[in-house]
Formats: structure tokens, sequence, C-alpha cells
């Protein structure tokens, strides 16, 4: 079948080719109901459609973002996604997902990959070890912001929560409510920031509430080790009275350890997770829960790069964006 083109729809709707290139790209400022009422027939009529490769090379763009989280089956990534699409959609930019399993070798084929197609920016959680490969892009002033992780001796500006505060308040919840003896399991990947501060807040809190620092008491295990790890934590002599999930999918496997061992929460151990996940407020008991605001944040890495791209006029841009946490109480502790 010969390729409709707008020169037939053209022809077709009696206008010039200027005409329904207006019309497609949205511009009805000077063409009367009539006018569209016509283009718009003739492209169901000859069954018309775009071509979005030709377009993107004339207005070198495609408005298409690319991106990259760390681990899709975190609540949080999935949020961001969530977030980054609505922000998109409202500016007609699409968005191809990646997942790099925090694995740099995946990373950077997507990002390769991501170039190759030409998408306008990226969005990265990044897995921080392809360090040059980042810094290229910094240096071609190519579009990219990280979301939540910074990378040592790289200027690309990141999302991040305020990780030392969200495990501080965890901790102080538990101390407050007369724990003493307190635990934090963490799933080890590397060096990353938020695994970092985490522990740091962590420790901090327990120092100021003059609590002496148990390393028995802190874990960072790989995910299918969490379970082994709670059950060495808690076959200490002293064992923790209450513990801190570094993330949900610590969480998760800190409360299938639980539900297999017949341990009450919080009567037999309490327990405070960061980051929210959906079952929070009906898992019974109701568990308290450290949340970032993961909508906030998407939301923003999106604005960020979306203004980089259309090369709107930025205000002073900053290295770290922080957001802050939020306790939300419930019966776990």
């Amino acid at each position: 079948m010969k390729t409709v083109t707008i020169a037939d729809v053209a022809q077709h709707a009696n206008v010039s080719k200027s005409t329904v290139s207006q019309y497609l790209n949205k511009r009805f400022d000077y063409m009367g109901e009539d006018t569209k009422k016509r283009i718009e027939e003739a492209i169901k009529d000859l069954g018309y459609r775009p071509n979005i490769l030709a377009r993107s090379l004339k207005q070198k763009s495609t408005t298409t973002i690319g991106v990259i989280v760390a681990n899709i089956l975190h609540s949080f990534s999935t949020q961001v996604i969530r977030a980054i699409e609505d922000m998109c959609h409202k500016s007609d930019f699409h968005t191809i997902v990646c997942n790099a399993d925090d694995d740099p070798v995946k990373e950077k084929k997507y990002i390769e990959m991501l170039r190759a197609k030409q998408v306008d920016g990226i969005i990265l959680l990044p897995t921080g070890d392809n360090t040059d490969l980042y810094n290229a892009m910094l240096a071609e002033k190519y579009p990219i912001v990280f979301v939540d992780r910074t990378v040592p001796d790289v200027k690309i500006p990141s999302m991040m929560l305020d990780n030392e505060k969200a495990a501080g308040l965890g901790v102080q919840h538990f101390i407050d409510k007369g724990y003493k003896q307190i635990g934090i399991i963490t799933n080890v990947i590397r060096n990353v920031t938020p695994r970092i501060e985490r522990l740091n807040g962590y420790k901090k809190t327990l120092q100021l509430n003059g609590i002496s620092i148990k390393e028995e008491y802190i874990k960072s295990m790989e995910v299918s080790k969490i379970k082994e790890g709670l059950k060495e934590m808690l076959s200490l002599e002293n064992p923790p009275e209450a513990i801190l999930a570094g993330n949900d999918l610590t969480l998760i496997e800190i409360l299938k350890y639980v539900k297999e061992h017949n341990i009450r929460i919080p009567s037999d151990l309490a327990i405070i997770g960061i980051d929210d996940v959906s079952f929070a407020s009906f898992y019974d008991p109701g568990l308290t829960i450290v949340a970032q605001p993961a909508f906030e944040i998407g939301n923003k890495a999106a604005e960020l790069l979306l203004n980089k791209i259309q090369k709107r006029v930025l205000t002073k841009e900053n290295l770290i964006y922080r957001f802050e946490p939020k306790l939300i109480v419930r019966e776990s502790c």
C-alpha cells in the first residue's frame, strides 16, 4: 500500500501542507473550526499516520526520555516511574523504562541503547560504577538527572531523601516507646548512598540518646539471606527488642521470618520499616513506616530534566535536592 503523506492529507482537505503541519503540531491559533474539521476527516479517511522518525529528525527531538531504575521491585522505584510518566505525559513526552538490576554492565548497555535511540535525556538511579560514562555525558551537556543516589566526583543533580533523618525518625520512635536494644537490617548493594546514610542516621540517633552501638545488631545482607541474618540476631544472648528495616524488600523478608516463626509484633519484636509498602495499613498489626515522598521526588526529577531538554531558564541548579521523610505510626511499634 502507498504511504499516505501530509501532501495527500492537504490535497484531500483542500488546504496547504503547512496548514496540515500546524494542525498536527496543535497550533490552532489562526485556524478556523471548518479547516480543523476538514483536516481531521481527511486524516481519518486516508488512514494517515505521522512519521515520528521524520518529525524527530526535523525537530531534533524524539520527545522521549529514558528512565533507568536500579531495581524495579522496590515500591519506591515504581512510584517514581509513575510520577515521571505523569509529568512527561503532560508535556507530550514519552518514557522508556529500563531495569538495571543494580548491575553496572547492564546499566551501561541501557545508557548506550537509549542514547542510540536518541532519547532527549535520562533519569537514572545509578549503580555508581560507571563514573567515566556519567562524566562523559556531563561534559557533553547531555540532559541527565540522578534519583535516590549520588556518585562521588560526579556533579549530576540528584533527588535524594534525607536518609539520615529517615533512619533517625525510626530509631527515635523506638526509643520514645522504651526500647533500647535496637537493631537494623539493610540489604547490601555495594556502597550506595541510601544504605550508608541510613546506617549513619541509625548510629547517630543511638549515640544522641546515650545508647551504645552494638555491631552484632547491624546486618547488611543480600535479600535472599536476610531471614538467616535475622535468625542470627535473634539468637544472641541479648537479642534486639526492635528492628529497623532499611528498605521495603528488607521489611518483606523480616515479615516472612516473623510469620514462619510465630513471632508476635510488637510484644516479641517491634518493627519499623523505611519506605512505604502498599500493605502497611492493613497488615495485622499495622506497620509503622518511615515514608519518603516518592511521587514528589519523581515529579521534581522529571521537571528538572524537561527544563534541561527544553532549555528553559533555570535558577541556580542544586547538586542535591533533599526531601523530607514522614513517620507514619501504627501498631508495630
